[in-house]
């Protein structure tokens, strides 16, 4: 029995491989009753359950896989938009016997060397990253099939955790609500396209505001999500180094092969492949140029105006020696906008006007930009259209007239949008400086530029301008110009920057620019003109005279009176960014991105004197009197009609149903407030002032207690606007005497402050009869004795502002 046993048993081990070779699938076997899609990685759809079976051909060969969201959920505050992109990765197939791993490697860490050993060093101390395991389930003569239906209809880009950061409520995916999109799931010779619908159910029945507003079910979301498989360029791209003067995204990595005597971390420009047909002319076509395809369900003049506008890149392109080297066409019939071989402009719908985006797919590796993805809000024209009408009040006759210069100032702002967002895709970062550069760049935030002609009515025909800037010039020079054999192009880039600068073009960047505590006065969004405060004053001029025609002709007729509230706001609050602007001079520096030897300006102090002016302008567009509403308007605006209702975009209210002129007031004084008292500012008083004698924290609150307490007491809604001002300066003086971010030295002088006003507050208590005075007074002491309650309120209480624009990009 027991050589019977071990006979058997060799037996058996000698028939497995046999058995195992008859019980392999092949894969037409496994696919006869499916559907094929041929191209780039071979896929089947099989109807029947509802999988897609990847074939994968060659291993360890890397691709580049990327994440989109092509129909969003329609709401900006929570960002899940039509067109937003996730992550782009390289990756690769790796196999271990039955099991397929999708491998990301490490490209943040490299060693650029031929000597393997010290690649496989580096490649060995940093982890890299497996995205997903498939099993095989069938075979033939080396390649496998696998079931991806997994991979595809999992959560890639985080919604659940997005919805519940944004406190919409807990999400899940719901597998039985969600499959595959086969309309978007194609494939190509160079690129395959995989698209779900993806459900997200909410069990608890507690969703947020935002969600509410634009699903017809909050308790289920449905989204689609696109995944591309996309063959990775060849490697003839000729990276181009960062130079800190320039306004460029950047590859960046760090090479551990680097000389000890040299940096280790390398920088490059993100940037398109761009040739010359002919290499030896000054002036040439491109061998493939930049073609941006735009959404064709844009309507007129819209697409009209997006195309001519993005069009304006072309020049920029002429001047580095191309030929119509960049191009604008619409989106053919058919074309998916998520398919990675176009460079595309997305038209995105949400419920509430939002940022628009220009972002770049580009190759982890070098820095390629493999495809523009831009996405335009289409809400943000109608603020735009707001702002003109609240400008102009030009609704005199009741209907619109004929020259409708609302509708031409939106166009021509809608311009300006393309350019600016597509300059994002083509590599670019934002120029905030250049508005104080003659509007030198369209990389920058521009607002509305408003004067006064000869008859002294409100003028926009130059609100923008038609143009590419000089900026923008070089910025593409030094991206996408083509040097001659034998020039040294280290050199030459050099001396495209230096001799920019020498004519006043210089770049400042985001970081600059949207601190609440800025540096650089001359570094602002939505700002104008060459000089902050002058441009302060002037603004202020067009506030005034559009205020001083407000009323009924600045809506249509048939519209409820209520909605003059709506275009009361970016009327009554116009001057807002050039406050901002205006108080960067106090407690700031010039500075630039200097680079050893270049010869420009390092640094600049601002003079005691310029702050000072700064702040007196500044502190004038808190008086009463300029922030005070005149009646005729207040008497204008009743509560809002049933079906409309108090958003966001108006003032915040203390009255109830009741317009509030002194919540109006509040919103455009507590905004110069919020920056003055940034505590990043104060600090610098603090030790600008030992370091040069420049303006102090002293100086600063006597202008103001000067302006805003010590001043002529005002009567009626003036005087309770100058209550109110003084309460809010109170405010932001004890808030940031006991702000840990504040130096003792500025604490100490913010405490100095706080006694001199309680000592003066207590003398006129001792002296007043008037008992609603002395209420006042009794209050003020009262608050001084609690400082941890004062909350500044960061001019949160104002309607958003911004005109239009874009994210960092970052955008």
């Amino acid at each position: 029995m027991m050589k019977l046993y071990v006979l058997r048993s060799l037996l058996l081990l000698f028939l497995i491989p046999f058995y195992a070779k008859a019980q392999t699938v092949s894969i037409a076997e496994k696919t006869k009753t499916m559907k094929v899609y041929n191209g780039y990685k071979p896929f089947y759809w099989d109807e029947t359950t509802g999988k897609i079976w990847l074939q994968i051909d060659t291993f360890d060969e890397e691709f580049l896989y990327q994440t989109a969201i092509p129909a969003g959920l329609g709401s900006n505050e929570v960002g899940l938009d039509r067109g937003k992109l996730g992550a782009t990765s390289v990756v690769k197939f790796s196999r271990v016997g039955n099991k397929i791993l999708m491998i990301q490697p490490n490209y943040s860490y490299r060693a650029i060397t031929n000597d393997a050993a010290e690649k496989r060093a580096v490649e060995q101390s940093f982890a890299q990253s497996i995205l997903w395991g498939f099993t095989v389930a069938a075979e033939t003569s080396g390649s496998v099939l696998v079931d991806a239906t997994s991979f595809f209809m999992r959560d890639a880009l985080k919604i659940s955790a997005i919805l519940q950061t944004n406190s919409q409520g807990t999400y899940a995916l719901d597998e039985t609500r969600s499959a595959l999109y086969l309309d978007r799931t194609k494939n190509f010779p160079m690129n395959s396209e995989f698209e779900t619908t993806m459900t997200f159910v909410n069990n608890s029945g507690k969703s947020g505001a935002y969600v509410n507003a634009v699903t017809p079910a909050s308790e289920a979301i449905s989204l689609r999500i696109h995944h591309s498989f996309v063959a990775l360029p060849d490697s003839n791209f000729k990276t181009r180094t960062y130079d800190a003067r320039s306004p460029y995204n950047t590859n960046s990595y760090f090479d551990y092969s680097t000389p000890i005597s040299e940096p280790i971390q390398k920088n490059f420009i993100n940037r398109h492949r761009l040739e010359k047909k002919d290499p030896l002319a000054d002036r040439s076509e491109a061998v493939k140029p930049i073609i941006y395809y735009l959404d064709n369900g844009i309507p007129e003049p819209i697409r009209g105006a997006l195309l001519e506008g993005a069009s304006w890149w072309n020049q920029a392109f002429e001047s580095a020696g191309f030929i119509n080297a960049f191009q604008i066409k619409i989106l053919p019939e058919g074309t998916d906008p998520m398919d990675l071989r176009y460079n595309v402009i997305n038209w995105v719908h949400r419920s509430t006007r939002g940022w628009s985006y220009g972002y770049s797919i580009a190759d982890p590796r070098t820095g390629e930009i493999l495809k523009g993805n831009v996405s335009l809000g289409s809400l943000r024209v109608r603020q735009d259209y707001l702002i003109a009408q609240g400008l102009l009040a030009p609704f005199e006759n009741g209907d619109l007239p004929a020259d409708n210069k609302m509708l031409q100032m939106a166009l021509q702002r809608l311009k300006q949008l393309a350019v600016h967002e597509v300059g994002h895709t083509l590599g670019l970062m934002h120029n905030y400086i250049s508005s104080a550069q003659n509007r030198s760049s369209v990389m920058d935030y521009p607002p509305p530029m408003a004067t006064l002609n000869s008859n002294d009515e409100i003028d926009l025909s130059n609100a923008y301008t038609n143009e590419i800037g000089d900026w923008d010039k070089i910025s593409i020079q030094y991206g996408y110009k083509q040097f001659p054999n034998g020039t040294d192009e280290a050199v030459a880039l050099d001396n495209l920057l230096t001799d920019a600068s020498k004519k006043g073009l210089t770049f400042i960047s985001d970081r600059d620019a949207r601190d609440a505590g800025g540096l650089h006065p001359n570094a602002n969004l939505w700002d104008t003109g060459n000089d902050p405060v002058t441009e302060l004053k002037r603004v202020m001029q067009i506030r005034a005279k559009a205020l001083s025609k407000f009323g009924e002709n600045s809506i249509r007729k048939g519209t409820p009176m209520a909605m003059l509230e709506d275009v009361l706001v970016p009327v009554f609050l116009f001057h807002r960014y050039q406050v901002e602007a205006a108080t960067k001079v106090i407690g700031g520096q010039y500075y630039s991105y200097a680079i050893k030897g270049d010869g420009q300006m390092v640094t600049k102090s601002v003079s005691k004197e310029e702050q000072l002016n700064a702040l007196n302008a500044v502190v004038d567009c808190m008086d009463p009197k300029v922030l005070a509403l005149p009646e005729r308007i207040i008497k204008l605006i009743p509560p809002r009609p049933a079906n409309y209702d108090y958003d966001r975009e108006l003032f915040n209210r203390k009255t109830g149903l009741a317009f509030d002129p002194l919540a109006a007031a509040e919103a455009a004084a507590d905004i110069p407030l919020s920056f003055l008292f940034n505590t990043s500012r104060l600090n610098r008083l603090v030790e600008y002032q030992a370091e040069n004698g420049g303006l102090g924290i002293d100086d600063m609150i006597q202008v103001l207690t000067t302006k805003l307490w010590n001043g002529q007491k005002s009567i009626g809604l003036e005087g309770l606007i100058q209550q109110q001002n003084e309460q809010m300066l109170l405010t932001y003086l004890l808030a940031v005497s006991v702000n840990d971010s504040a130096s003792f030295a500025t604490k100490a002088g913010l405490l100095k402050a706080i006694d001199d006003l309680k000592t003066k507050v207590t003398a006129q208590l001792k002296k007043t009869k008037n008992n609603t005075q002395k209420g006042y007074l009794l209050l003020t002491l009262e608050r001084i004795k609690s400082p941890e309650k004062a909350k500044a309120t960061l001019h949160q209480t104002a309607p958003p502002g911004a005109p239009i624009g874009c994210g960092t990009n970052e955008n």
